[in-house]
């Protein structure tokens, strides 16, 4: 059974920094490209970032580059998301998904003075 479970969400002020962590089991985790996609309040899902499965490519949404970084660590079997500089629009449910058909449970992020 796939399992996908994300970390690290939380309130933050405008212009700081989370790192989620997303722990992978159940599947082969080298075996596949990651994401992270993110969904704000009465909003539709909107994809943030992926990773290849080595690690070695990585894409972000326009609006995420050069603040976001997406990262991997195969012998942990963990997928991370460090957000810098964060606005109060990237306040969402952030999730990781494996490819693009299993998701985790989501952590909450809010970017709020």
């Amino acid at each position: 059974e796939v399992q996908l479970v994300e970390s690290g969400g939380g309130l933050v002020q405008p212009g700081g920094s989370l790192r989620l962590s997303c722990a992978a089991s159940g599947f082969t985790f080298d075996d596949y490209v990651m994401n992270w996609v993110r969904q704000a309040q009465g909003k539709g899902l909107e994809w943030v970032s992926g990773i290849s499965w080595n690690g070695d490519s990585t894409y972000y949404a326009e609006s995420m580059e050069g603040r976001f970084t997406i990262s991997r660590d195969n012998a942990k079997n963990t997928l991370y998301l460090q957000m810098n500089s964060l606005k109060s629009e990237d306040t969402a449910v952030y999730y990781c998904a494996k490819g693009l058909s299993d998701w985790g449970q989501g952590t909450q992020v809010t970017v709020s003075s």
